[in-house]
């Protein structure tokens, strides 16, 4: 057999095996995919590119994964009943594992009961309601964002810009409803209202829209919150600008749902959004995405030839990774147990009820939530069933398409940047890049409007018990109304301060008869009931009519004083003049003059003359030397430092004391003359006076709460009845005291200053503000106005207007007699002084035992303690004879003598020995026994004549 024959055999032997081999590697399982999309739409047809793309991009780098998705597109046409019946074709005829779509939320809702039903995965990227719940639809996949994730970012947007009140704008559909009570919720959070919402039905026409508008352009809110479907929204917007809604001082905020397909949408609808908001998902930039952008343009013309070139937007890349997350689970799973098991059914049972159930559909359900990659859309990770993303982005629509101005995180809220470490969590508007609202405007729109085609504000009025206040005439002959007063002037000065004009007009609170009727709470409910835009006066702030009014900052003085009669001529007391200090003041002083006046003669009894003498002189002298310091009249001469610097602190103290007395003393006496007859209220419902009150003033129930008898409590109506009553008095058919607010009492004092006088205030209270309806937007700006008045010149202008000058009325106020000093007041003089005259006389004892111990030890240790220390006292009251101030009055010294004559010698001589016999006598009469060598020869000393003249030469010569 030749070479050719044996190739040719071998040949024929093994190519049916290599053939055989290939065709294994080349099959793969097929894993059947239904998509339910609107293929009419802009979503739709961008959907079904981004899908096709997906699967031939992850089959080209995953080559060797043995299954294959098989997609099978169904068009639902914008219907759900269409939606759902292709759902069922899919499942029946093409036995799909798992579905794609659908593309809207309220068509999920029945496709999702399809998929819990058969146990097939309902994986949607572009169904948003947040009622779709994996809780209670577990094999319902969202592979995109819950709506409910940018209420918080929308919310503080709105907060930055300032805004109070917003109308949201959405289409009746599950997907429009969906958001609105998490919406609602978030904006309550930031106390913004919601006062109209503007419902959008799927069916209306340009026309029906147009209506709506324009019932939105007749109330005050200028801001408007839109979530819509692209089309919806595309009708909106449109005819938005038709009517002018598009112009400076609206603002427009729109949700994900436009935002995220703006650069898609036709130039004409970009357009007609110019100056809107939106609020859309952050993709981060990266090079896989730009190069599918570019590959996905491409496709999208090729798919869609009759289309123009349109955008990518989100939604595409939630399909595209959505075929990767199920083609990686589907390769987890297998297709081994791809198939279905038929019910036992009975024979009478509905398609649905036949309908077969996916054996794998548990595992893949569970493969595809576990599913964790870095997918084009940013990490694509599922948490209860659902995609989880933190960072939003804020756009402006401006020219073309969408500009950035700034990005919403959870954790620093609103920023410029992305990834600020350690930025504080902000809600400011400063924090985002300038805004070019509608009609080109850079202003910030203030959120509401007074419509152009609404009547005036209508402000309701009446007269006051205090015409002062506001006062409302009617003139007969025209009917015209003219408000006057103090109120009405703040009021109309605020309104002149606000960066808009306001159309108003008065309208009084009467009756047919053209009388004022009804409490102030019926005056402010009005405001409730839309009567009145507003109401204005003298309306007090209180807790149970915000319930029903919002109320602007207050514009008087807060609070409930009395008004009560003041003493005349009660200061007759003859010992007035110890009130200025407390008993412990003129105790603790006392003391002081007595311990300075004990330490000075301490430290000058032995080298002062002035200072010895007969106890009852020392005594005399210890006294009058510390009192005399009163009036610094004291005559006694100083030998020692230490006395002189005792005596220089004790006499500033002596100065702060008899100042702060004459001060009180002088207030007391001046003062006092004004002090009132009550200065507590629990005192006059202690003694059981009588009290009173302006008729109609919610003080009667003030009163009440305090206990008071109703008995006791007397209503007048004006502040000539007060007085009167107060002229009678309590015990006379009058009352102790009147009950009222201060501006009321500021008022009835300038007119009568004389006799009266407040005291308290007792309550506090909120002062007078005007009542808005509840949410209106003007309060914070007539707020402002009114802070703005308040602390400037203009409100004391008016004031002195309407009030007089409150200054003339030196009573007004709470008028008390002065308090008495304490020694409290004065504790860290008193221990200045007390330290300074203890420290000196410390030194001086220590130099006196050191100097003179080798004298005072000689006394008889034997003897008592008491002995020696009689001793010791009885020495140290003699002469220090070798002190300074005794050898000077000893041994005076004449001037121009240089030598003493002998008699003088025999004088000093004899003096000298008195003094030192003294001495020594003091110390024999101790029983100096035992005495060292040393002090005997001293003693000797003493007692040698010779020694006593020497002494006596050598002082006279020197």
């Amino acid at each position: 057999m030749g070479r050719p024959t044996l190739l040719i055999l071998l040949i024929c032997i093994f190519s049916p095996v290599m053939v055989a081999q290939n065709a294994s590697r080349s099959a793969k399982a097929s894993f059947h995919v239904g998509i339910v999309l609107d293929l009419g739409t802009p979503v739709g047809k961008m959907g079904q590119s981004s899908l096709s793309m997906a699967i031939e991009d992850f089959y080209a780098i995953h080559g060797n994964y043995s299954t294959r998705l098989v997609l099978h597109s169904k068009d639902s046409n914008n219907d759900n009943i269409q939606a759902a019946s292709a759902a069922l074709n899919l499942l029946e005829n093409h036995k799909v594992q798992a579905i794609i779509g659908p593309q809207k939320s309220s068509q999920a809702v029945f496709i999702s009961d399809l998929g819990n039903k058969t146990h097939v995965p309902i994986i949607s990227f572009s169904a948003t309601n947040p009622s779709l719940s994996s809780s209670r639809i577990p094999y319902f996949v969202r592979t995109t964002l819950n709506d409910s994730a940018q209420v918080n970012s929308i919310s503080s947007l709105i907060k930055a810009y300032g805004w109070r009140e917003v109308v949201p704008i959405y289409e009746d559909s599950d997907y429009g409803r969906g958001i609105i009570p998490f919406l609602t919720d978030a904006l309550q959070g930031i106390d913004t209202r919601v006062p109209y919402r503007s419902v959008i039905p799927l069916s209306s026409t340009n026309d029906q829209i147009k209506e709506e508008l324009y019932k939105l352009m007749t109330m005050q809110t200028r801001v408007f919150l839109v979530h819509m479907s692209s089309s919806m929204g595309s009708l909106l917007f449109s005819n938005a600008k038709d009517v002018g809604m598009m112009s400076e001082g609206y603002a427009w905020i729109m949700t994900d749902g436009i935002s995220n397909i703006v650069d898609s949408l036709d130039a004409s609808i970009v357009n007609a959004m110019q100056g809107a908001l939106g609020v859309k998902l952050y993709i981060p930039k990266s090079r896989e995405l730009e190069s599918f952008t570019r590959g996905w343009k491409k496709r999208f013309l090729q798919d869609n030839p009759n289309e123009e070139p349109v955008e990518l937007s989100i939604f595409n890349l939630w399909a595209y990774d959505t075929i990767w997350a199920l083609a990686m689970a589907v390769e987890h799973v297998g297709v081994r147990n791809a198939h279905f098991q038929k019910p036992i059914v009975a024979r009478n049972s509905t398609d649905l009820e036949t309908l077969a159930v996916s054996i794998n559909g548990p595992e893949l359900l569970k493969a595809i939530l576990s599913s964790k990659f870095r997918g084009l859309s940013g990490d694509f990770k599922l948490i209860d069933g659902q995609l989880q993303y933190t960072t939003f982005q804020i756009i402006n629509v401006v020219g073309k398409g969408a500009r950035e101005i700034g990005f919403w995180t959870a954790k620093h809220g609103l920023s410029r940047q992305q990834n600020l470490s350690g930025k504080m969590y902000s809600t400011l508007m400063s924090d985002l890049n300038p805004v070019v609202w509608p009609g080109e405007s850079t202003t910030v729109p203030k959120g509401w409007e007074i419509p152009v085609s609404s009547k005036r504000l209508q402000i309701g009025v009446r007269t006051s018990g205090y015409p002062e206040f506001i006062k409302v005439e009617r003139d007969p002959t025209t009917n015209s109304t003219t408000v006057s007063g103090y109120a009405v002037d703040v009021f109309e000065t605020a309104i002149k301060k606000l960066p808009y004009a306001i159309s108003y007009e008065y309208i009084p609170f009467e009756n047919a008869q053209g009388e004022g009727s009804g409490t102030y709470n019926d005056f402010i409910y009005q405001v409730y009931l839309q009567k009145y835009d507003a109401v204005i006066g003298d309306i007090t702030i209180r807790y149970n009519r915000t319930l029903y009014a919002d109320f602007t900052s207050p514009y008087t003085e807060s609070g409930i004083s009395m008004i009560v009669p003041v003493k005349e001529n009660i200061n007759k007391n003859a010992w007035i003049f110890l009130k200025p200090l407390t008993f412990n003041l003129w105790l603790g002083s006392f003391g002081f003059f007595v311990y300075t006046g004990v330490v000075i003669w301490v430290m000058e009894h032995r080298i002062n003359t002035e200072f010895r003498g007969p106890l009852s002189h020392q005594l005399g002298t210890i006294f009058y030397f510390s009192f005399s310091t009163l009036v610094f009249a004291h005559r006694e001469r100083l030998e020692n430092i230490l006395s002189k610097i005792v005596v220089i602190v004790w006499v500033f103290v002596v100065l702060i004391l008899t100042s702060s007395y004459t001060a009180s003393l002088t207030s007391m006496l001046t003062v006092q003359q004004l002090q009132p007859t009550v200065t507590d209220v629990h005192e006059l419902l202690k003694n059981g006076e009588y009290i009173g009150y302006h008729n109609g003033s919610f003080v009667e129930g003030l009163l009440e709460q305090l206990n008071f008898d109703k008995s006791k409590i007397r209503a007048y109506d004006s502040p000539d009845d007060f007085l009167k009553a107060l002229a009678k008095g309590s015990k006379n058919g009058g009352v102790a005291a009147i009950i009222h607010e201060i501006p009321y009492i500021r008022l009835f004092l300038a007119r009568h200053c004389t006799g009266y006088t407040m005291v308290g205030p007792i309550y506090k209270t909120a002062g007078f503000g005007f009542a808005f309806p509840k949410g209106s937007p003007l309060v914070p700006d007539i707020s402002r106005a009114i802070l703005n008045i308040t602390d400037g010149d203009s409100i004391i202008q008016i004031e002195k207007k309407w009030t007089g000058d409150s200054n003339l009325c030196q009573n007004e106020g709470s008028i008390l007699s002065s308090g008495s000093l304490t020694f409290r007041s004065f504790w860290g003089l008193f221990l200045v002084t007390g330290a300074v005259s203890a420290c000196s006389l410390l030194i001086f004892l220590t130099k006196f035992f050191y100097n003179n111990w080798h004298r005072m030890r000689t006394i008889d240790p034997d003897k008592s303690i008491w002995h020696r220390i009689f001793c010791w006292l009885k020495y140290y009251n003699e002469k220090d004879i070798d002190s300074y101030s005794v050898k000077r009055d000893t041994f005076p010294n004449r001037k121009g003598d240089n030598h003493i004559n002998h008699k003088d010698e025999g004088e000093i001589a004899t003096r000298v020995n008195q003094d030192t016999q003294t001495q020594l006598n003091i110390l024999d009469d101790c029983d100096v026994n035992s005495c060292p060598p040393e002090e005997q020869e001293f003693s000797a000393e003493l007692t040698n004549p010779s020694s006593e003249a020497q002494l006596v030469s050598t002082v006279a010569t020197n």
